[in-house]
């Protein structure tokens, strides 16, 4: 097994990966930037190197840096956590050039999926249902025009190395299309140095579900129960869930098949999430793969009682799966919400500053809470701007939220704006009850609602 493993990230993820490193007896190394050096990841660990200024490009996205702190402090291995460098091949090649072992998949694995179009294609060469949408890259805009005819609008056009948003349209009419088309090439290139685009069928009322696998380096893999993650907003998640109640074991299994069969395609190890739309009709269409730890993976953890980062850990040292697919169950019903640093009354502004004083509820039967701060923690600007993760776990989907609604009305936060009421009032929203809820409900409908009666 590993001596010291460095752990390449900052804030709660971080918190959770030393802990597991602990646990496991292996020693953690912490790198951070000066805006971080009194957090508490850094505490933590057994030793902490600094890499650079507050600026993620002169810090946390810095590889050279990173990977030097990895040989200065003699680390068998570097684990990225999630967001940063979790997903880039150039940094997972340097890790192997260095003889430092990645926790995570294959460079060429990571490359290939991180290509959205490629990624589309190798999904359906291993029989996983993609969303109806043009073949590969657009060769231009008459190319865009006929397959848009051909599927029907509403259309997205979306950049293939896309993400945070960027070059992404939704197009109703041709009109649309002729000038969204030059708009979103520009953006592409701009944002990603590619200006390739591709086209898919938009998907209406569909909720988000996506599956977790883990995989290691002798062919053997699992599937994990699916998590439900539709309440939204510009595109990122408010609140996770597991199960999904709306899916039921045939669909369960044969969702899991699915997955496996292209993690034997894609010669896939470690841990990694597949992504789909689920419509109406409850027919499951592939959006994306997610090759790394997932920040929901929590409510996974919960409901199936494994400890991922330390499985992640395992595969990357060439062990082989201590699990059989027979021996995972769901046990109850678990839900996830993060608090970030923000307005929602203010369309979400930012609240950076000083933590003056911070109470998570903890204690209670099936409350758990993922946090990389404390008191007098600073929420720096430069940043993702989560405080915690508070996931509760019950035997029941009613029990596990109402426990959530005490929990949010109960956690305390003083010196920056959070969203604390803001999911509390879309946990006890009636659509979140009943589960009558898809991708764009809070978009279209409750945060509308919930602003006007904010101010």
């Amino acid at each position: 097994m590993f001596k010291k493993v460095l752990v390449a990230n900052r804030g709660e993820i971080a918190v959770q990966i030393i802990r597991a490193l602990h646990e496991m007896k292996i020693e953690a190394v912490a790198v951070y930037s000066v805006a971080d050096e009194d957090s508490l990841f850094v505490q933590m660990a057994d030793e902490a190197i600094c890499i650079g200024d507050a600026q993620p490009q002169k810090s946390y996205l810095n590889m050279q840096n990173i990977v030097s702190a990895a040989n200065l402090t003699g680390c068998d291995a570097i684990h990225p956590g999630y967001g940063f460098l979790s997903e880039n091949a150039e940094f997972a090649q340097l890790c192997a050039d260095c003889q430092i072992n990645f926790i995570g998949p294959s460079p060429e694995v990571i490359e290939l999926m991180g290509n959205k179009s490629k990624a589309r294609s190798t999904m359906k060469d291993a029989g996983v249902p993609v969303i109806p949408g043009s073949d590969g890259m657009l060769s231009g805009l008459e190319e865009a025009k006929q397959v848009a005819s051909k599927i029907g609008y509403p259309v997205m056009l979306k950049a293939a190395d896309g993400g945070g948003g960027k070059g992404i349209r939704r197009i109703q009419s041709e009109m649309e299309l002729e000038k969204a088309f030059v708009d979103a090439k520009r953006e592409a290139q701009t944002s990603f140095g590619n200006a390739d685009l591709y086209l898919e069928k938009i998907i209406e009322d569909a909720k988000h579900i996506e599956m977790q696998v883990m995989a290691d380096k002798h062919g053997n893999a699992i599937y994990l129960p699916e998590r439900d993650c539709s309440l939204q907003r510009s595109n990122q998640k408010l609140v996770e869930e597991s199960p999904c109640v709306l899916v039921n074991e045939d669909e369960r299994s044969q969702m899991g098949k699915t997955v496996i069969q292209a993690v034997h395609h894609l010669n896939y190890y470690n841990t990694g999430t597949f992504e789909f739309l689920m419509d109406s009709d409850h027919n499951f269409y592939f959006m994306e793969m997610n090759t790394r730890l997932q920040v929901e993976h929590t409510v996974t953890e919960e409901v199936t009682g494994l400890e991922l980062i330390k499985m992640q850990i395992q595969v990357a040292n060439g062990d082989q799966l201590e699990v059989t697919q027979d021996q995972v169950k769901i046990d109850g019903h678990a839900i996830e919400v993060r608090i970030n640093a923000e307005n929602p009354a203010q369309n979400f502004q930012p609240s950076p500053g000083i933590l003056e004083d911070l109470f998570l509820p903890i204690g209670t039967l099936g409350v758990r809470i993922d946090s990389g701060v404390k008191s007098n923690s600073i929420i720096p600007p430069f940043y993702d701007s989560m405080i915690a993760k508070c996931i509760v776990h019950m035997p029941s989907r009613k029990r596990a939220t109402t426990k959530m609604a005490r929990l949010l009305t109960e956690l305390s936060v003083a010196g920056v704006k959070t969203n604390q009421f803001f999911l509390h009032d879309l946990i006890e929203d009636a659509k979140f009850e009943t589960a009558d809820f898809n991708t764009k409900y809070v978009e279209d409908h409750f945060l509308k609602e919930w602003q006007a009666n904010a101010k």
